[in-house]
């Protein structure tokens, strides 16, 4: 029988997943199906029973179901926990086992499609939100030399560095204002690109030969992009980060890993 996957969002319209899961089906041999499921904003804890029920193997969560995600699982991955998110479901054995594969899609996409290595950098991370959240296990993974979080909410912050000042790498959180000196690796995991807004930093943050990463992506560059190429940057937007999170999430549900170069052409030709 052909498996059956999903990504579970609303909207859900949008969602790009349903023309990658195909590619790496097809390229791995895998015999599976993937669509698009729109769950009642009330309603994401018996969508996801029906999709056990329906004889899903497994289901991508996005917005605005991240959080709620984590709390119907069963079990947690280590990188769901710390990201307190779960954008990656299975489903076996009885279990909802959750993961997170959205700080393993930036760091791949970060170090193999950009060549830049994390290790002995330093990183800003833009924002305190979900996103920022869901990135630093995997960051801090790397081996950077410090990641410094700003926030407008200067606590949001100091908080949520606080939740990962157990590791090697120091990790501090403050306001925009604050920020000093220049950074390696900076990275906008806040929403300010959907409104068409900067955050406010200086553009001495990009350190000579810094790579400047937006979490969102489109047709065009994103005014923080556009802010970071004059600075100096080299740039790029959240669409390899989508692409390497899904190939994540494939490789936990299918055990073969595929080739992310071939939707990489066919998203942006």
């Amino acid at each position: 029988m052909t498996d059956k996957y999903c990504v579970i969002g609303n909207p859900i319209a949008h969602s790009k997943s349903p023309e990658i899961h195909p590619v790496y089906a097809r390229q791995t041999g895998q015999d599976l199906v993937y669509e698009r499921c729109l769950a009642p904003l009330d309603g994401f804890a018996a969508t996801v029973k029906q999709l056990v029920a329906d004889g899903f193997r497994g289901a991508n969560v996005t917005l605005p179901f991240k959080l709620e995600a984590a709390r119907v699982c069963t079990r947690l991955e280590e990188r769901a926990r710390a990201a307190g998110a779960v954008n990656t479901l299975v489903f076996a054995s009885g279990e909802i086992v959750g993961d997170n594969t959205d700080g393993p899609g930036l760091v791949a996409d970060i170090t193999r499609n950009a060549g830049v290595a994390i290790a002995g950098k330093r990183v800003l991370l833009l924002g305190a939100g979900g996103a920022a959240r869901g990135a630093l296990l995997p960051l801090i993974q790397q081996g950077p030399r410090e990641i410094v979080i700003a926030n407008r909410t200067v606590a949001t912050a100091e908080a949520l560095a606080r939740d990962f000042g157990q590791y090697a790498v120091p990790v501090s959180g403050m306001g925009f204002a604050s920020v000093a000196g220049s950074f390696d690796i900076v990275i906008n995991a806040s929403a300010s690109s959907l409104a068409g807004e900067l955050p406010p930093v200086s553009p001495t943050v990009f350190g000579p030969g810094a790579l400047a990463l937006d979490m969102m992506y489109g047709s065009q560059p994103t005014v923080f992009m556009e802010f970071a190429s004059q600075a100096g940057a080299a740039t790029r937007d959240g669409l390899g980060m989508l692409i390497e999170q899904a190939a994540e999430a494939f490789a936990i549900w299918r055990g073969v890993r595929p080739d992310t170069a071939e939707v990489f052409r066919k998203m942006r030709p």
